[in-house]
């Protein structure tokens, strides 16, 4: 006697597969300046510096963290950058702020 499947009862529909939730909302977006890997986060503990703007973006607020695609060495902590989410969006848009 075999026995039967606990992962979907037979004849139950298929239940399409969340990309979303599947990939942690990460999506690779191709631009003029590479291919870049952007999730869009609710918001940590810490403060990050926007590179967009030079402004903090609080602890706590949903924002933008995206690094290269094509990184050598797969996704570097260090390569990530933390944007405010309008900032990242406005990015094709404007001229590149310099830290000081």
């Amino acid at each position: 006697m075999s026995r039967r499947s606990s992962k979907r009862p037979y004849g139950a529909q298929h239940v399409p597969l969340d990309v979303d939730r599947a990939t942690g909302g990460r999506t690779v977006l191709e631009s003029a300046d590479g291919e870049w890997v952007v999730q869009r986060v609710r918001g940590g503990d810490r403060e990050y510096r926007c590179p967009g703007c030079d402004q903090l973006v609080p602890a706590g607020t949903a924002h933008v963290v995206a690094w290269r695609a094509d990184a050598w060495y797969g996704e570097p902590v260090e390569d990530r950058r933390h944007w405010h989410a309008s900032c990242w969006d406005a990015r094709g848009r404007r001229a590149p702020t310099r830290r000081r």
